[in-house]
C-alpha cells in the first residue's frame, strides 16, 4: 500500500527515482547528461530541497534561481515543450509509482504549474529570443 508525502526521506526518494529515469530516458535523458553535464552529486540536494521547500514547508535549504539556470541551458540548446511534457510524465509517473494522498497530488500539480508555465518561454510564440 502506498502512503502520502510526508517527510524529507520521502522526498529524496521521488527525486533519486525520478532522476534515475530522467537519466536513462531516451528522450530528454541526452540533455542532462551530455548537454548541461549535470553533477548529480551537487544537483540531487539542490532538488531535495527545492522539493522539500514546495511541498513541506521546509525552508532555508533551497538557494537558487531555476529559470535562469534553464535560460542558460536554453542558449547552448534549444529547449522544446515536448521537454517539458516528458519531464512531466516522468515526474508525475514516478509519483504515482511511490505515492498518494493529498501531498502526492500537490507533488503533481506543482510540476504541472512549473511545466506549463515555463514551456512558453522556451518555445513558441512568446519564447525568448536571442538567449
Amino acid at each position: 500500500m502506498k502512503h502520502d508525502i510526508t517527510n524529507a526521506a520521502d522526498i529524496r526518494t521521488l527525486i533519486d527515482l525520478f532522476y534515475q529515469k530522467v537519466r536513462a530516458d531516451e528522450v530528454i535523458g541526452y540533455i542532462f547528461n551530455d548537454i548541461a553535464q549535470v553533477d548529480w552529486a551537487h544537483h540531487l540536494p539542490v532538488m531535495y530541497a527545492f522539493w522539500e521547500f514546495l511541498l513541506l514547508d521546509i525552508s532555508g535549504g533551497y538557494q537558487g534561481n531555476p529559470i535562469q539556470k534553464h535560460f542558460d541551458l536554453h542558449a547552448r540548446h534549444p529547449l522544446k515543450a515536448a521537454d517539458f511534457d516528458r519531464w512531466l510524465q516522468l515526474f508525475q509517473s514516478t509519483v504515482d509509482e511511490l505515492f498518494e494522498g493529498p501531498t502526492a497530488d500537490q507533488a503533481k500539480f506543482r510540476a504541472f504549474a512549473i511545466s506549463e508555465t515555463w514551456k512558453p518561454k522556451f518555445d513558441g510564440p512568446f519564447a525568448a529570443k536571442g538567449l
